[in-house]
């Protein structure tokens, strides 16, 4: 690795920025900072989903507890902190579809303390959009009046009200990344990940310039498989049954893949408690620690099952992005647009339909996979959403 930035594909501006401000950082600590170098204590991250928010983050505070304040990624500061196991650095990932009050007020309480062995208190949200007003009022009170050694770094996907509230936004400092171009993504595939070439490429135009579905894309056939399902969607639409079949395979797929994903975690933390709470014990306080147990195996349950809804709702989007990706193509060549298509293996098909249902009609379509989209993160149960949607593109 020659820096901490080297896998945020595609984002020159905003490396640049984040370089100036780790050297600011480091400046500030020697006591030689320059006022006008760019370091603050509160940033957003924004941009499609893919560009890389979560990555840039991540770098971000390496660079920030880096020994020689580059983000060199040789040192321990570097390396523990892109590992994850830097003691001053905390990562919050909503294990459900939000994040609380409670979490927020004792991360902020842990994050108001002086940093142990590292150079700042770092917290990293990686879905500040999943805020709860509390929570956010919460972190709201810490960034205004900040520990002096403690920098915020949130990520969301813009900095709309929805998604971040105005008076968070006003008190931090913007970095906004764009989606990467598929030839920078193609390139990590093959410098990273060994990928072959061919695949890569491919991978990186399907993936529609989210970096870590072309990983999955390039290395996973299952993951092909349930992209070519969801492809196989429109030609499939052939009356109201079929609609509703294709609606039940849809979320199916996604219960699946989302079951596959936090199967082993769910299982490692159950048997983690269980070794904590003494399972299997003897004695004469085993029976009373069983029986406590109780409480703390429900709440374990609870959060796991918050977890597997956001990962459906995930995998669900996924597919949703990919349906959408063929409704463009079906537009762009109705209306001879000269541009690449996004699926370039069922080109032919996004040609047929276009024939059949001219510009208007992709447009409708296209319409409703993005109106599903918007109602799903509206909390509208995503069966229901699913099966408008489907309804809507046999119609047109």
């Amino acid at each position: 690795m020659s820096d901490v930035f080297v896998d945020l594909v595609g984002q020159d501006d905003a490396v640049d920025t984040l370089r100036r401000a780790a050297a600011a950082a480091a400046d500030v600590l020697r006591g030689t900072a320059d006022p006008g170098a760019g370091m603050t204590h509160a940033w957003i991250f924004t941009g499609p989903p893919g560009s890389g928010r979560s990555v840039a983050a991540r770098a971000f505070a390496a660079a920030l507890q880096c020994a020689h304040g580059t983000g060199c990624g040789r040192c321990p500061g570097c390396h523990t902190t892109l590992a994850g196991t830097h003691a001053d650095v905390r990562l919050v990932v909503p294990e459900g579809l939000s994040i609380g009050v409670t979490e927020m007020r004792a991360l902020v309480l842990r994050a108001a303390s002086t940093p142990s062995g590292g150079r700042w208190q770092v917290v990293v949200v990686t879905d500040a959009d999943r805020l709860t007003e509390a929570a956010g009022n919460a972190l709201l009170k810490a960034i205004e009046e900040p520990p002096p050694r403690t920098v915020f770094l949130l990520c969301a996907p813009s900095t709309h009200p929805d998604d971040v509230s105005v008076t968070i936004r006003s008190r931090c400092r913007l970095v906004q990344l764009r989606q990467p171009p598929a030839s920078a993504v193609a390139e990590v595939l093959v410098r990273r990940d060994g990928t072959a070439p061919d695949v890569a490429e491919w991978a990186a135009a399907a993936a529609q310039g989210h970096v870590g579905r072309a990983r999955r894309l390039a290395a996973d056939p299952q993951a092909r498989e349930r992209r070519a399902a969801v492809l196989a969607v429109p030609r499939r639409l052939t009356g109201v049954g079929a609609a509703f079949d294709a609606a039940a395979a849809l979320i199916a797929a996604a219960e699946a893949e989302a079951e596959a994903v936090v199967a082993e975690s769910d299982a490692a933390e159950r048997a983690a408690l269980q070794t904590a709470l003494g399972a299997g014990g003897t004695g004469r306080g085993a029976a009373g620690a069983a029986r406590g147990s109780a409480g703390q195996l429900k709440e374990l349950e609870r959060r796991q099952k918050s977890r597997a809804t956001r990962a459906q709702r995930d995998a669900l989007d996924r597919a949703l992005v990919d349906l959408a990706g063929f409704y463009r193509d079906a537009l762009t060549i109705a209306v001879g647009a000269p541009v690449a298509p996004v699926h370039a293996d069922t080109a032919e098909l996004a040609g047929a339909g276009a024939q059949k249902w001219s510009a208007e009609g992709a447009l409708r379509r296209l319409e409703a996979v993005l109106a599903c989209r918007s109602a799903i993160e509206a909390n509208v149960k995503p069966r229901i959403a699913v099966e408008s949607m489907m309804l809507t593109l046999w119609r047109g």
